[in-house]
């Protein structure tokens, strides 16, 4: 059973990072659920799990905050309003848009690495040792993200929505492991029933 629960030391350095970029950039919300950036190994945007992914994230966490519709095509396309906030927390980016992605693959500029230098360092001391524990857990209950990694079993992404209209893709078991509660209304994501459905 333990090996369903959110790794405790993984989880905690993911919410120590998101309060340190909170202390540069006040009205970024809490992150409510480490679980979903844990669950998943990569999200809607590409990246697999890092600081430069947390960044990408806080940036998407500013613009909720600010009520800025940063991205469309269901999250895949980011655009300039992205672009903007993404700036402001220290990503540089490509010149032109990626046809699909528009702005996404945004990736950490020098004077970030810098100012989050000892943060970056303890995540990837933390994911290191995420990353041993799951590659050598061999039990059919948990399968973490280096194993899901590009495989179809297990880690399809589904739309998950909130009492306020808002929604995430998540993975169904990551979901089942604990709510991950909508920074905007405070109530549970949850997995919509498909009309017709048995």
């Amino acid at each position: 059973m333990s090996t369903t629960q959110t790794p405790p030391v993984l989880a905690a350095e993911l919410a120590q990072a998101w309060a340190d970029i909170q202390r540069h950039h006040p009205e970024l919300p809490d992150l409510a659920a480490p679980e979903s950036l844990i669950g998943e190994s990569s999200s809607a945007c590409g990246h697999e799990l890092s600081f430069e992914r947390l960044l990408h994230e806080a940036v998407h966490g500013i613009a909720a905050a600010r009520g800025v519709r940063d991205t469309s095509r269901a999250g895949r396309y980011h655009n300039r309003r992205f672009l903007a906030i993404a700036e402001e927390l220290g990503l540089d980016h490509p010149d032109e848009p990626h046809p699909s992605s528009g702005f996404s693959l945004v990736t950490l500029s020098p004077e970030a690495k810098r100012r989050y230098r000892p943060t970056i360092e303890r995540l990837q001391r933390a994911l290191k040792a995420h990353s041993a524990a799951t590659s050598a857990e061999t039990t059919r209950a948990f399968r973490g993200p280096a194993a899901r990694h590009g495989s179809s079993g297990g880690g399809v992404r589904v739309k998950a929505v909130c009492d306020c209209g808002r929604n995430v893709r998540v993975v169904p078991s990551v979901l089942a492991q604990a709510p991950i509660v909508c920074g905007g209304c405070g109530k549970p994501f949850r997995i919509p029933e498909v009309a017709g459905a048995a």
